[in-house]
C-alpha cells in the first residue's frame, strides 16, 4: 500500500539534489587528492635522481693529504671555530667507504667515513708576488 503523501516528499528533487550535489563533490575531491598524490610521488622521485646525480663520488688515494670534519663541533659565543681539523695523511682505503687516516701532529691512526672527509689544498704561494709602488695621479 502506497503513502502518495509520503512517498512526494521523499522523491522531490529538492532532497534529492543536495545529496547527488554532495556525492558529486567528494568524487570530484577525491579524484584531486589522487591527482595530488601522483604529482607528489612524481616530484619525489625526480627530486631524488636531481640529488643522487650531483652526488660527487670522492676518490681518496693513499698518502694524500686530507682535512677531517669536526663532528664534536659545539656553537657556542667566543672564538670562530674551523668546521675541519687536519691535515691528515691517508694509509689505508677500504672497499666499503672508510678510510684510515694519521695526523701529522699526534701520528694516531684511526678509521672514518670517506663522508667526513675533504681534500686538503694548500695556500697561495707568497714567493712569486710583485710589489708595485702606487704613484698619485697627475692632474
Amino acid at each position: 500500500m502506497k503513502f502518495p503523501d509520503e512517498l512526494d516528499s521523499l522523491c522531490t528533487l529538492s532532497i534529492i539534489e543536495p545529496i547527488v550535489q554532495e556525492v558529486f563533490e567528494l568524487d570530484c575531491q577525491n579524484k584531486l587528492e589522487e591527482d595530488f598524490l601522483e604529482n607528489l610521488e612524481i616530484e619525489d622521485k625526480e627530486t631524488k635522481v636531481f640529488h643522487v646525480a650531483r652526488i660527487s663520488k670522492k676518490n681518496f688515494t693513499v698518502g694524500q693529504k686530507v682535512l677531517l670534519q669536526h663532528s664534536k663541533l659545539k656553537f657556542f659565543p667566543g672564538k670562530i671555530r674551523s668546521r675541519w681539523l687536519g691535515p691528515h695523511v691517508i694509509t689505508k682505503n677500504f672497499a666499503h667507504g672508510a678510510v684510515e687516516i694519521q695526523s701529522l701532529k699526534t701520528n694516531n691512526t684511526f678509521k672514518v667515513n670517506d663522508h667526513q672527509l675533504k681534500e686538503y689544498r694548500k695556500g697561495f704561494q707568497t714567493e712569486h708576488v710583485e710589489i708595485m709602488d702606487l704613484e698619485d695621479p697627475i692632474l
